[in-house]
């Protein structure tokens, strides 16, 4: 729609009152909404200003994420204009919900995201791709009901540009040869996972579509017969071929095509591929500027040699190789900017090794050296020496570093803007010389046992661009390091304090201050009740993600003000907690809710469990103690499932709380806990 920048007539009323809003043009209100896209309680309010808002926000809108397909009806005239719809919060997407999106938008309909719905067959994908002939853009992953027929469907979008199927596991070489023909304008594919398809479906894709830039063939039961094909796409820029392990040195000797184009390559967990495979597939190329050999062969001399003619290679990423001294010695002398390194897991590695390394490379800005257990101050002296300028250093669990070298990172490296410094030795001084770093927007200091309020509150004060906090299990934290973050954060997006059992009430009332924040965890902070649930509900209204299990001090009080307030909130923990039908039910009020965690809640009953269950329409995953699955009434499960929920049977006995001191006896530690 073409705006206007004349002003809006207005019928003569002589018994209303001036309308200040009426001086402004369309054109003039349209550039409003365009700095209100990214909230959309502010869109919401700004067309409930007045009629001629509403007309205008209808008509302006090109981006709908709907949280449920029965909202589509209701949209479908309002927003004429649609180009962009993303229905990966639909779990439930049928035939019927296909077809009135493709008469209804089919003139401007450019991009569509299926990756998380279900319950449409080909039947609808052909409706969609006849009617809607300017879609550029289709994400179908995770559809593994998919079969040929549905390819051959795709097969009808003639313009399309940019496809993913990944894990769509009953598509074969027949389907991909259908999409290949069809689609020749495909610049971008994605066929991870698809373990049907294999070289006859790629050569297809790289004799038909010749426009393809990035390519995703991880984990295909693919060899270098496809390859030779793939290397003559004249304008490929990204190859991925991560899992492949029908290919090996003896197939790639026999390739006689090169990829002068190639930007990107990505080897990962290609063990039966040493140097002499991988000399031949990158033979040629120019424009390498990314290379990825993560859980490969060993990094030797000889493989190293292999990129010394790539003289505009960036980033090296070695994650979970055995490092020789040899293959160190050969990338240091590599003639190329390298900007990003990646060594994390990396056996092998020691200080003469990263040392002699770095200094050859002082213009490295990214440095993963997690788990790099051989790194001692000495590494740490030498990178912070050599590499200044350095914006991210990821070094968890290097637990030979001493608490002095995180001095040396703050007063050296004021450039940085994220540091995981998780299960390290760091300590209060480390952190006051850290604050220094005033970019810094990430910062993980879980497990982190020497750390206390007195340093935190230093960072809280010096680096307002924080918007990660990670402080699980730092014991020594209370409320007054958390104060500090939540009075000098005001960009905070994400904060995890679990597990520390100094925290309290007065802790999250802090945090309510950050506007933004979209991800708490206090899973296991005893100390926290209702009350400071609450504070966080009325003040962090963008908050998606909440875990508070084992917050046993929580009840249906906290979950009163959550339904009220927290209208964003995608995600919840309540395990362990006091709540019962009468809070879970108040939850399921919330529109946006898709994934509820529910274990061990003694006040929790079937007949809630059910009511809640039936109330919230937009679940999607639902984790609950095996024992209530013979209670609940199979009609009701059977309709959430068919609406697109999937319910995962726990059948665990009571757990107590872990010994924080113990979890350090583990190796490294994951994202998250299995509940």
């Amino acid at each position: 729609m073409k705006t206007q920048s004349k002003r809006r007539p207005q019928p003569p009323s002589p018994d209303s009152s001036p309308n200040p809003f009426d001086i402004l043009t369309e054109e003039i209100v349209c550039k409003i909404l365009d700095h209100l896209h990214n909230d959309p309680f502010a869109t919401k309010a700004f067309s409930l200003t007045c009629k001629a808002f509403y007309f205008i926000e209808s008509r302006h809108r090109r981006i709908l994420k709907p949280l449920r397909p029965e909202l589509l009806p209701r949209i479908f005239h309002r927003y004429p204009f649609v180009s962009h719809l993303d229905l990966s919060m639909c779990p439930r997407v049928d035939d019927n919900t296909l077809n009135v999106i493709s008469s209804t938008w089919k003139a401007t309909l450019q991009s569509i995201n299926l990756s998380r719905s279900r319950f449409f067959t080909n039947a609808g994908l052909s409706s969609l791709f006849v009617n809607c002939s300017g879609l550029v853009e289709v994400d179908l992953c995770n559809a593994t009901q998919l079969t040929d027929l549905a390819a051959s469907a795709i097969a009808e979008a003639k313009n399309l540009e940019r496809l993913s199927l990944a894990r769509c596991k009953s598509i074969t070489d027949m389907g991909i040869g259908c999409i290949a023909v069809g689609c020749r304008k495909l610049r971008s594919l994605c066929l991870k996972w698809c373990l049907r398809v294999g070289d006859l479906g790629v050569e297809l894709i790289a004799l038909k579509c010749k426009q393809i830039r990035s390519l995703d063939l991880s984990y295909l039961p693919i060899t270098e017969k496809s390859l030779n094909s793939v290397l003559q796409l004249q304008h490929l820029e990204d190859l991925v071929l991560e899992g492949c392990h029908g290919i090996d040195d003896d197939g790639l000797s026999t390739l006689d095509q090169s990829c002068k184009s190639l930007k990107m390559l990505n080897l990962s967990n290609c063990q039966n591929v040493t140097h002499t495979g991988l000399s031949y597939l990158i033979n040629g190329t120019e424009q390498l500027q990314q290379i990825i050999l993560a859980y490969g062969s060993s990094v030797t001399s000889d493989l190293v040699k292999c990129l010394n003619a790539y003289s505009k290679l960036q980033s090296i990423k070695l994650d979970g190789c055995t490092v020789t001294w040899s293959g160190i010695k050969a990338m240091a002398s590599l003639n190329a900017p390298v900007e990003e390194l990646s060594l994390s897991k990396c056996l092998g590695l020691t200080d003469d090794g990263l040392s002699f390394l770095v200094q050859s490379h002082k213009d490295l800005r990214k440095l993963d050296i997690t788990c790099c257990r051989k790194i001692t101050y000495t590494s740490i002296d030498i990178i912070t020496n050599s590499c200044t300028s350095l914006t991210s250093l990821r070094m968890e669990s290097c637990s030979l570093i001493p608490k002095e070298a995180f001095v040396l990172i703050g007063a050296r490296c004021s450039f940085l803007e994220e540091l995981d410094a998780t299960d390290n030795e760091i300590d209060d001084e480390g952190l006051k010389s850290i604050s220094r770093c005033s970019k810094l927007s990430i910062l993980k200091l879980g497990i982190c046992s020497n750390i206390s309020d007195e340093g935190l509150a230093k960072v809280g004060s010096s680096c307002s661009m924080l918007k990660e906090v990670d402080l699980y299990r730092s014991v020594a934290i209370s409320d007054e390091g958390i104060a500090a973050i939540g009075e000098g954060c005001p960009a905070l997006e994400m904060i995890n304090i679990a597990y520390n059992d100094k925290i309290t009430d007065n802790s999250l009332i802090s945090l309510s201050k950050c506007r933004l924040l979209k991800a708490l965890e206090i899973r296991g902070c005893l100390g926290v009740s209702s009350i400071g649930l609450s504070a966080i509900a009325v003040g962090c209204k963008q908050l998606t993600v909440l875990d508070i299990k084992k917050c046993f001090n929580i009840n249906d009080n906290g979950m009163l003000p959550l339904a009220q307030f927290s209208q964003n909130l995608k995600q919840i923990n309540l395990s362990y907690c006091s709540v019962t039908d009468v809070g879970l039910v108040a939850l399921a009020s919330i529109s946006r809710l898709q994934n509820m965690t529910i274990l061990h809640l003694a006040g929790l009953t079937p007949n809630g469990l059910a009511a809640a269950l039936l109330a919230c329409r937009a679940l999607t995953k639902v984790k609950l103690h095996a024992s209530f699955r013979p209670l609940l009434p199979q009609s009701i499960l059977g309709y959430m499932e068919a609406h697109g929920c999937v319910f995962h049977w726990r059948d665990k006995a009571f757990q107590k709380e872990m010994d924080p001191k113990g979890w350090k006896l583990h190796f490294g530690r994951s994202s998250s806990e299995v509940p």
